[in-house]
Parts: C-alpha cells; structure tokens; sequence
C-alpha cells in the first residue's frame, strides 16, 4: 500500500463518528436492571404504615416488610408502645401443622390481620377466617366463616348479605341463612345490582357467561337497598384477540366499552328496597347513561339518601335528594361550567340533616374550595375555605363542633403547592390550622375514635417517617417507623432535583424533577428523556419517595440519560384556569414540556437540547407519540405503550370529559392518527394485544396510517399482555431501552440481554 494510501486510511478512521465504534455495555444494562422498580423495592425496608384500627378504638396492627422479611406490629397511641403483634414464630408452626405446609415466620400467608380482642388477632389464610389467641397460642378456624365474593354485599350491621343471581337481587339472613327474593324480573343484560368489573372481559368463543359484581348500596342502618338495574341490552362491545399459550386456536374475548360520542350506552335506573318488608319502590330519577354515575351518599341520623348527577358533557352536575319511603326526589343544587367542564374529581359531600346544611366541594370561585350550603334551599351559607390553594376533600367533619379536618396544597407559597398537608378549619372558615408542620406530602388515617391519626410523609428526596398524632391539634405523640434506605444509598442512588421554573407567560410557576445517573459527570453533555403522562386528572412529577424512587426514570437515566419530569399547564391540582388550558386539546402541556428543557439546558451545561426523547404509557403513550407530530424539530426519539392515539376510540367517560361533546372537529384535531403523516423522529409505538383499557385498535390504526404515509417506526404487539402488564412486560422494557440507546444516545447496545 502506498504511503499517502495509508495516511488517507488512517485520517478516515480518526474521524469515523464515535457511536459507530462505542456501545454501552453488558454493565450498563445490568446497572440499569438494577434501578428497575421491582428491584429497586427490595432495597427499601420500613417504608409505609397502613393501619387496620381496632373497631371503635385507636389501637391498630400494621405489617411492614423490614430486613427479617414481613413482620407485624401494634401500636396503642394512647401509652405510647410499639410492640410484635404477636409471636411469628409460634404462629408460623402452628398454621405450617393447620395448613400442611412449611410456613416461615416472615412470610406468613396472612391478610386482612384484625385487632379482634385484648388478646386476639383474626386473619384470613387458604380461603378461610381465624382467630389466634396471643397470650394462649391458641389456633382456630372459623368453619362457618367465608369471605364474601364480588356477588355479596354485607349490609352496616352484619347482619344482611345481599347477592345476585342471574339478573336479580336476593337477601340472605347471615344468622339463619334464609334467603328471599328481592327481584324476579331481571336478567343478566338488564338486570337489578348486575354491573361489570372494569377489566372485565368474556371469552365469545367458548361463549362463557358474564362475570358480574355486585353493586347496590346499603341505608346506614340496614333497613334499606338501593339498587341500581343496568340496561347493557344494546351497548357496544369491543373485540380482543387473544392467543392460546397452551394450543394452536386464539380465541375471540369481548368487553362491554362505551366510546366517545355513542347514543347506544348501558342506561341505569334505580330502585329502593325496604329490607324488612321486602318492597321496592323506583327512584324518581330519569334513565341516565351508566358512565355518568350510579353512587349514593347516606349518613348517619339521616332518613335521606343523596346522589351526583352528571349530564352528558360534563358541563352541569345535578345533587338530589331521595326520600327512602317514596322514592321521590328533590333537586338540591345545580352546578355548570358551560364553557368548559365540572370535574368529576371535586366530588365531595358531607350532610348535616339534624342543622340542615351541607358541605360540597366546587371550583367556582377559581379554585377547587369548600362551602357550606342550606340543605332545603340549595343556596351558599358561606365559602368555608378560601384564597389560591387547592383543597382536596374532607378527612373528619365533627358535625356537633363544626370543625373541619381537610387536605390541601399550596397555602404557603415557599412549598411545592403540590405537597398535600391536614388543615381543620371551623365551618365558618374562621380558625385554619395546619396541622401537619413538616415540608413533605402528609398522608392521614384517623382512628375510628377520632383521637389520633397515622401520618406517613415523605417528599422527593426524604425517605418516608411514620407518625402518630392527635387529632385535635396534630400534635406528634410517637414516631412509628422511618424508612431505611442504607442499601439504596449503598447502590449509588442519589435523590432526583426538584426545580421550579416561570412558563413562558411570566407568571404561571411550573415544577419539576431532573434524574441523573448515578455515574453523573458534570462535563459530559446527556441526553434528556421526558418521562410524560399530561392526563389531565393527575400529575407525573413525583411528591413522595416512594413514587421518586420506583419507577422507571431511573433505568434509563443509568444508561446514559437525564430523564425529566414537568408538570405543565392543563394538568391537575392547581387553579381551574391552569387546569382547563388543556380542555379540548389534551396534550397541551407539551408545549411547557418543551419551553421548559430548553431553559434547563440554558441553565445547566450537562443538558444537550439539541438530542431529546420522550416516553410514556396510556395518556403518556399519547402525549409520546403527540410530541414527535407537534414538535418534530425538538422530540427526536419517542416510544409509546397502550396509547389512547385518538380520543374517538376511547372510553366515553374520559374524552367526554376532557376533550367536550359531542363529539367534533377537536377530535380530529387532536388525533395522533389524523396527523401521522407528520411523524419525523424515531418512533415505536406498543401495544398489549389483551389491553381492555386502551384497546390495542388505537395503536393498529395508528400503525395503518403510518405505514400509508411511508414513515419508518416499529410497532411491538406483546402476546397475552393486558394495558398494565404491558407497560411492565421486561421484553418491552429492555426494547425501551435499547430504542433509546441505539437513536437518541446513538450507540450500539447490548444484543437480546435479558433482564432477570
């Protein structure tokens, strides 16, 4: 070879770009499965209390998974103590002898373990109910003793049990076992108390019968039943199609899913049954669209029942009141918001019949706030809470004080106005009173005696610490547990950073989380990836540890990625003019998405704006997708699991809601399959072909109108995966990763590694 050959060689290689030749490697990958959630979860001990509280007391049992494995505890708030629930040991040798296999002291095969006397706990174990004596180490099944099936409904004093049967509702006495029968005239497509279960699904080639719950709703002292009767005669199915692991057939699976804009729905009316003399009479409620809302309030000392309506569109809300006897209703109160919507998610109701008055939980005024009303005119006594904070409902109303206990957010404007805190305030909205001090997102359950409550708190960065406190003042009597994390901190991981940033209005404040990878260097320029879910009911940024640490930002961010989450403009728990920016354009916080790396990536030098990807699931997969036909010059890389791509395929109630009715050129607008021809970046879009959520049809259409317009993308079908599993499912996970790496990291990555 000639000389100037050679140095022409040897110039070609020194400038070949550097992702031809360089990969992340086996060890990345295996770093990054490490920091996947289900194993992240195994590094953290003592990190959450629920407590099961002594009927009418204030002592209560927890389990927690601590360095032994799961172990229980009682806390009596009253002296202060914390001790073993019980002895695991004795009781592992006596269920391992009960039930004839080797049970361990810290994987008891136990729930809904119960504070059943001084010296007793009951469990449920194998299907059945016992009692273990504490002090005796004594062991006893309750024979007679079985939990109720989705078909049962035990009325408020136990003594009732109200069931269906093909299309009708029948009483059985729990004492005696008889039964009566409360309907006759019901069938399963049109039948008293017969609902579905949201993932319910019926396998059309076996031809399988539907597998109905039961809903009916008992009056607070047991003499009467509400019972809704569900017309899904002519309602529209959607269509799975599901292949049989264990032969050579797939099978054809339906589920009943009403869409946007559909005038054929499942229609509901309802009915009252008086349970000692076994007649009924129908509400005075027209038929309503299910979708819309079938619950009932009832309260104590009140003879009434009450019920939300929402009329299609969600523009008006309707409060009734139902006289029990009669069956007649009274028209309470009528709330509407023509130009956008009511949400559903400020429902809150609390009676005081004896003082003729209510509480109920509005946006009228600009913020989502608590008034009281006069139950007989349905006219406002007066706004209880007030000012630019957001309340989220009522945790105790002590109706003879007139002191209200609530969560909310934003009242001091130095914290994340997302943090939630317990406030009591008296109905007069005089007196407001924090009550939980501590700069974290607070999380209560009160004792059945309302003297004390379980307060777990955490934040981003601070490990969750369980407390006790009184009611009344919110005074901490007694730490309970506090999260260890010395494993975690052991592995490298570091908390995310929170931000907050104005948008590009000047005025409205955004807030945020950056996660880097724990081999973070400061001189090296990373990738962002936006972890995205701008579904208007909720937030993605997280506001606790637990939801900081296990997810799946962390993951990718090992592989060489800074992952971002943002919370902008049309998503929840802020002022109803934040929150309506995105009606009849979801997705619309995108555009805050955008606005706000690029001034991160001015502030912070690690930041490459110049290569940024996007991912997310359900409402996220949407906004995923959305991100590269909107911003095409911006989001290079997307990848999009169980996207509800255009809201005309979707579930009624959600696009009715957020994007308006009927339905019209919004829609269309809107759609990621409208505008598919769009698409520049890297796209690959996923779908679980078992997904009843999100039906996979949304992702095929997608898939359709792309492959018409001749644009490059990869679409995964994951076989016998539902909308959950999917996002879950480790092929799909590691493909995510490998998408990434490969186009927005622009290296080679690891063949076919599979995650344990």
């Amino acid at each position: 070879m000639k000389t100037h050959q050679r140095i022409g060689l040897l110039f070609a290689l020194l400038f070949v770009p550097h992702f031809l030749s360089a990969q992340v490697t086996t060890s990345d990958y295996e770093r990054a499965e490490n920091f996947l959630q289900f194993n992240l979860e195994k590094h953290i001990y003592n990190r959450w209390i629920e407590p099961t509280w002594q009927e009418n007391g204030n002592t209560f049992i927890y389990s927690v998974t601590t360095r032994n494995g799961i172990e229980f505890f009682r806390v009596n708030p009253s002296a202060k103590s914390k001790t073993p629930a019980f002895d695991q040991t004795k009781l592992a040798l006596l269920l391992t002898d009960s039930l004839k296999v080797e049970v361990k002291p810290f994987e008891l095969p136990i729930s809904k373990v119960e504070i059943s006397g001084k010296d007793e706990i009951s469990f449920w174990a194998k299907g059945k109910q016992w009692i273990y004596g504490t002090s005796n180490n004594l062991l006893k099944s309750k024979e007679n003793e079985r939990a109720l099936t989705k078909k049962e409904s035990l009325s408020p004093d136990g003594n009732w049990i109200a069931f269906i049967r093909e299309g009708n509702v029948l009483l059985r006495e729990k004492k005696t076992g008889a039964e009566s029968q409360l309907t006759s005239d019901g069938t399963p497509e049109n039948g008293y108390g017969h609902n579905l279960d949201w993932d319910f699904t019926k396998n059309d080639s076996r031809r399988e019968p539907n597998d109905y719950i039961i809903e009916v709703y008992w009056s607070n002292d047991s003499k009467k039943l509400i019972v809704p009767r569900f017309d899904r005669r002519n309602v529209r199915r959607l269509q799975l199609y599901k292949v049989d692991v264990e032969g050579y057939q797939s099978e054809i699976v339906s589920y009943e899913r009403g869409l946007a804009g559909d005038t054929l729905l499942t229609m509901v009316d309802f009915y009252v049954f008086d349970v000692a003399q076994n007649r009924d009479v129908k509400i005075d409620l027209p038929s309503n669209p299910a979708f819309l809302g079938t619950g009932f309030y009832t309260f104590e000392g009140c003879p009434k029942a009450y019920h939300v309506k929402y009329y299609r569109g969600y523009k008006t809300r309707e409060l009734f009141e139902i006289d029990l006897e009669t069956g007649k209703t009274r028209s309470v109160l009528v709330e509407s918001y023509p130009k956008t919507f009511v949400d559903l998610y400020t429902e809150t109701l609390d009676v005081n019949y004896d003082k003729n008055e209510f509480i109920w939980r509005s946006e009228q005024d600009g913020w989502c706030h608590l008034y009281r009303y006069d139950l007989s005119t349905g006219k406002i006594k007066n706004q209880i809470t007030k000012g630019d904070f957001y309340v989220y409902g009522i945790e105790h109303f002590d109706k003879k004080s007139g002191t209200i206990w609530f969560m909310a957010g934003g009242l001091d404007k130095t914290k994340d106005p997302y943090q939630k805190y317990l406030y009591t305030i008296n109905l007069d909205g005089k007196n407001l009173k924090l009550l939980t001090p501590e700069e974290a997102n607070h999380d209560i359950r009160i004792s059945p005696d309302k003297k004390f409550f379980v307060d777990n708190y955490s934040s981003c960065n601070d490990p969750n610490i369980a407390v006790v406190r009184q009611l009344k003042n919110g005074k901490q009597i007694m730490e309970v547990e506090k999260t260890d994390i010395e494993d975690l901190v052991k592995m490298g991981w570091k908390p995310a950073e929170t931000f907050s940033m104005l948008a590009d209005d000047g005025k409205t404040m955004l807030y945020g989380t950056i996660i880097k990878p724990t081999n973070f260097d400061p001189t090296k320029k990373y990738p962002v990836i936006d972890g995205t879910y701008t579904g208007p009911h909720t937030i993605r940024a997280p506001k606790t540890f637990s939801r900081s640490v296990l997810n799946m930002d962390l993951s990718l961010a090992e592989l060489g990625f800074v992952v971002v989450n943002i919370d902008g403009r049309g998503s929840a728990y802020r002022s109803k003019q934040f929150h309506d920016i995105s009606y009849a354009r979801l997705g619309y916080g995108l555009v805050d998405h955008v606005y706000v790396i690029r001034k991160l990536a001015e502030k912070n030098s690690y930041i490459d704006a110049s290569r940024v990807g996007i991912y997310g699931h359900s409402a996220g997969g949407y906004d995923a997708t959305r991100a590269l036909l909107l911003f095409p010059e911006f989001y290079k890389v997307g990848v999009s699991s169980a996207g509800d791509h255009d809201h005309r395929m979707e579930k009624v109630w959600w696009p009715e809601l957020y994007q308006g009715f009927p339905v019209d050129t919004q829609y269309h607008n809107q759609s990621n399959v409208t505008n598919a021809s769009k698409l520049q970046g890297h796209l690959m879009i996923v779908t679980g072909d078992l997904d009843n959520n999100v039906n996979p049809s949304a992702t095929y259409k997608l898939a359709g109108e792309l492959t018409k317009a001749n644009k490059d993308f990869e679409l995964i079908v994951l076989p016998n995966e539902n909308h959950g599993t999917c996002y879950w499912n480790k092929y799909f996970i590691r493909k995510r990763w490998d998408f990434f790496v490969k186009n927005l990291l622009g290296l080679e990555h690891p063949r076919e590694y599979k995650i344990k």
